[in-house]
């Protein structure tokens, strides 16, 4: 994918950009580490390194491009302020160093974003309007208020500073780990994927730069093979879940990446499960999109030396349960199961038994006597249990069919 004739320096963002990015930031973000997980280096037959960018003030590395673009301005567009159009991790970003600079800063949200972010937005010191049904709504109107107002307008991604400020996260982590021959990227609009691949060929010329895009959303995915496919659905991923990618990103990308590759989402949710179990880290959707990719392809990773940014950690609490619970359901430790029974005394009775000796507990039972295609003195019955592993459920499954029982697990998606 990457155009061998294309170097670092004939694109419009450089290293020397980077780190003069670098130079203008320290001390005024986080430089997260980048640790080696042991764990999922084990699980994974790669040599796995985690960059924390979701120990950042705001959980996430957008502070750095867009404190790169403030830094940037003049004292009269400070004067005037910046807008820009976003419901997540560019506002907090941009509104928290606004706010620190003491830079007016205008977030443009749709008008269905969770009342939440609004509030996590209006907390660090920004105004935001609501306006409109999607993100494109709200995009075409931070632009009419920018003009009207006469307010810089901060792209999220499509930004020659935006860029160069997130590319310092590459550049993080091939000083703290040179050994590193392999980084793996979540795209959205391309702003990180890009900035890193800036810094990362600039410094090591033959590492691989990956991408990593939700399946639900493979924008820029298609948009590098020509191809027309569809952007939709509710993904777990949203911080990356992008119709549009930037232009110039796409044209960084091109001419650098290596490959972009696709996870579904059921490997998202299983990576922010492994994080919280494994490295004691809530990561969003778009942060375990590396690990997914690693997950979903082990062949192509295998004994490489892999880096993977966990580029945020905002992710909502109810959220998080659910992806948690639907962890346990897919490894066999918690399960529904669905048993057809006479409605008679003592039936209820006599399941529990069974469950009793194979010592697994029952957390719910529901009895359905009318919504069935049962006789009607038959009854389905669903037991949602907590069992050890996906054995100790096949010996319960097993033990109650011994019993007489016509039992099936409902499973999920």
């Amino acid at each position: 994918m990457a155009t061998a004739a294309v170097t670092p320096s004939d694109l419009p963002v450089t290293l020397d950009d980077v780190r003069a990015a670098a130079a203008r930031l320290a001390g005024a973000v986080v430089r997260t580490p980048t640790l080696k997980s042991r764990t999922l280096s084990e699980l994974t037959g790669a040599e796995v390194w985690l960059k924390f960018e979701n120990l950042q003030f705001t959980a996430a590395y957008k502070e750095r491009g867009a404190l790169n673009k403030l830094l940037l301005m003049d004292q009269e567009q400070r004067d005037r302020g910046v807008i820009a159009a976003s419901a997540g991790n560019h506002a907090q970003g941009l509104a928290y160093h606004g706010k620190r600079l003491g830079i007016p800063v205008t977030i443009v949200m749709p008008q269905m974003t969770p009342i939440i972010k609004v509030q996590q937005t209006e907390g660090h010191g920004a105004s935001v309007i609501l306006d409109g049904e999607r993100f494109e709504d709200a995009y075409v109107h931070a632009l009419e208020v920018a003009g009207a107002r006469g307010l810089t307008f901060v792209h999220p991604f499509d930004d020659l500073q935006i860029i160069a400020g997130q590319g310092t996260v590459g550049l993080e982590m091939i000083e703290d780990v040179p050994e590193l021959d392999t980084l793996i990227v979540p795209i959205g609009g391309g702003g990180l994927a890009s900035g890193m691949a800036i810094a990362a060929k600039g410094l090591q010329p033959n590492i691989e730069v990956v991408g990593v895009q939700a399946e639900l959303y493979p924008s820029m995915y298609a948009k590098l093979r020509g191809l027309k496919l569809p952007c939709d659905g509710d993904s777990l991923a949203e911080g990356i879940a992008v119709k549009q990618p930037g232009e110039i990103t796409f044209g960084i990308i091109r001419a650098l990446l290596d490959d972009v590759v696709l996870v579904a989402e059921r490997e998202l949710e299983k990576s922010v499960a492994l994080l919280l179990t494994i490295e004691k880290t809530v990561v969003e959707g778009a942060g375990a999109a590396g690990l997914a990719a690693l997950l979903a392809h082990p062949g192509r990773f295998r004994d490489r030396k892999v880096g993977i940014v966990l580029c945020g950690g905002n992710i909502d609490t109810r959220l998080l349960a659910n992806v948690l619970l639907r962890d346990l359901a897919r490894s066999g430790r918690l399960a529904r199961l669905r048993l057809r029974l006479q409605d008679r005394p003592g039936a209820l009775f006599n399941v529990a038994r069974v469950f009793d000796e194979q010592q697994v507990n029952i957390i719910e039972i529901s009895h359905q006597r009318v919504f069935t295609t049962l006789p009607a003195k038959g009854l389905i019955t669903d037991i949602e249990c907590e069992t050890r592993d996906r054995q100790h459920l096949e010996r319960l499954i097993a033990a109650l069919q011994r019993e007489g029982y016509d039992v099936s697990q409902v499973e999920l998606a």
